[in-house]
């Protein structure tokens, strides 16, 4: 009877042993995960502030910040890895198709490429982009204007020289490509620092201690440019705050080759353009509309249709003296006038011009009076808008004030002289939305214009975030083929605050190119100079 009463007894120590040994375990567990945790440096100051006492707002925007690299980084690396697994199985597949077209047999046999034979085909492709790039070793140029200059930022600034007219300096990446590939390139210049490679020829602390790990909030600052055939190189420097010496890395993202995504014809031979115009008052500047509406749709492309929405009683009689003498003297007789006796409201006049198309679907172009546009433009009208997948929206090239830009010439010459892309003749109203081309059904859909906005601008911004907001593509670029014509500009009182901030803005920019602003600001002085040259020219002459 002894020998069960000890097996119990053995048993029972046996699963106290075990108990404890799992508590054990559990604690060096522990103590092992609070040992390689991030440090948090909770009572250290933060970034920035030395021995201040700051307000509860700056900390909540410190956290906020804080927690919005980290979902930014947790969303980067997930697309990256996405991206990377796509990329390289597409180049892995298009370089063993090019590998079988090059030898396709082998002793009557059909020779298949290995896995290694591509991936060693497609690293060797990537390095010599390196190699050709200007990253290493310098390249000869034939002048200042050939240098590719970097744009230089840090983790939470852009400072760019491309500016245009709407992006600043400084700014915060706005567009989400450009956060996410920041986020990304300096976390992996963080990797290759906190994990080098032999070939880095890095000492870890000459062999006192652990390698000091770097953070996010080491990155001090960092340069980054692009050769448009061959890739982008970024220069990335670290620094520990307690430190003197910096971290230099450099990374290089190569372009692959050139892959096709897809070939198709496109049939614009039968596309119907609707051209809406929004008009009030202005009848002179219709007039010379028409006889640009008349060269180019009427005599050379032939498929258009032209709505005229006009506001108001006042040079009614007019536009439609203008539009029934067209037609009589073109046989064009696809237009319609609407009128409204209302006050102008271009976002209203554009929605009118859209609903008053009983045909279907067509595509629209929404237009101004002072706008002049080419045969050309309307084919890139047709060909980058497609219903239900995307829409177009044209950068059009403003012309400047033109008794401004000839001043040296008795009178400006005729426009269609004036219609030239050099710096102080316009530029690309890169901050203009109102000229678009899209489907009458993608307007009706995004529930068109916002009518609550009255009178100057607003509207056509509000259009186009909806499309940006939206599952359609937005195709934005430049077109040789669209100028806006200058006119003189009154920005109302009854304008609220932003909109005749913008109204003024406009106005400036319209008027005159820097230069020019220039030579008009600093005229007297010029023409003090130029009396002064004279008077030495003929004092010399007579002596």
């Amino acid at each position: 009877m002894r020998m069960p009463r000890r097996g119990l007894v053995i048993q029972a120590r046996t699963r106290w042993l075990l108990v404890g040994l799992a508590l054990l375990f559990s604690l060096v567990l522990l103590m092992y995960l609070l040992e390689c945790a991030p440090q948090t440096d909770g009572n250290g100051s933060l970034p920035g502030v030395v021995g201040e006492n700051m307000g509860k707002e700056y900390y909540q925007a410190l956290l906020q910040e804080q927690e919005e690299r980290y979902q930014n980084r947790a969303t980067s690396l997930k697309r990256q890895i996405a991206q990377l697994k796509q990329e390289l199985q597409e180049m892995s597949d298009k370089l063993k198709s090019l590998q079988e077209k090059k030898s396709p047999k082998v002793n009557g046999m059909n020779y298949q490429g290995t896995k290694e034979q591509t991936s060693n085909d497609l690293l060797e492709f990537l390095h010599s982009q390196i190699d050709k790039a200007e990253v290493s070793v310098g390249a000869k140029l034939p002048s200042e204007y050939g240098v590719i200059p970097f744009e230089s930022f840090t983790s939470m600034k852009v400072f760019q020289l491309e500016m245009g007219l709407t992006r600043h300096p400084e700014e915060k990446p706005v567009r989400k490509d450009k956060r996410d590939e920041l986020v990304e390139v300096i976390e992996a210049g963080l990797e290759v620092i906190n994990n080098p490679d032999e070939e880095d020829g890095q000492d870890e602390d000459d062999g006192v201690g652990e390698r000091q790990l770097y953070g996010e909030n080491d990155f001090i600052e960092g340069y980054y440019r692009t050769e448009r055939d061959k890739g982008t190189q970024y220069e990335l420097f670290y620094k520990k705050m307690d430190g003197m010496e910096y971290r230099h890395v450099t990374l290089f993202r190569p372009f692959g080759p050139l892959m096709k995504v897809k070939s198709e014809t496109v049939d614009i031979s039968r596309s119907i353009i609707n051209v809406i115009v929004p008009l009030a008052g202005r009848t002179e500047a219709f007039a010379q509309f028409m006889q640009n509406f008349r060269d180019v749709c009427i005599h050379q492309d032939k498929r258009v249709h032209l709505t005229v929405v006009y506001f108001g009683q006042d040079g009614l009689s007019e536009v439609k003296n203008i539009l029934e003498s067209v037609a009589r003297e073109t046989d064009f007789h696809n237009y319609t006038l609407v009128s409204l006796n209302e006050e102008f409201n271009r976002g209203r006049g554009l929605d009118m011009g859209a609903r008053a198309w009983e045909k279907g679907e067509v595509l629209m172009f929404f237009c101004d009076v002072d706008v002049y546009f080419t045969a050309e433009f309307l084919n890139s009208c047709r060909l980058n808008a497609e219903p239900g997948k995307k829409v177009f929206y044209p950068v059009v090239f403003s012309l400047y004030n033109p008794a401004i830009v000839y001043a040296n010439q008795d009178i400006p010459p005729p426009v269609e002289q004036q219609l030239v892309h050099k710096k102080d003749s316009g530029f690309w109203r890169d901050f203009g939305f109102g000229m678009t081309c899209q489907y009458r059904t993608d307007f009706l859909t995004v529930g068109g214009f916002d009518l609550e906005v009255k009178g100057w601008g607003g509207e056509d911004v509000h259009l186009y975030r909806k499309y940006l907001h939206g599952d359609l593509m937005v195709i934005r670029t430049p077109v040789p083929g669209l100028f806006h014509l200058w006119h003189e500009k009154h920005c109302a009182d009854e304008l609220t605050p932003e909109q005749y901030r913008m109204c003024i803005q406009s106005k400036a920019m319209n008027e005159a190119s820097h230069s020019h602003l220039g030579m008009l600001v600093f005229r007297e002085e010029i023409e003090s100079h130029l009396r002064k040259q004279a008077y030495r020219t003929n004092s010399e002459a007579v002596g």
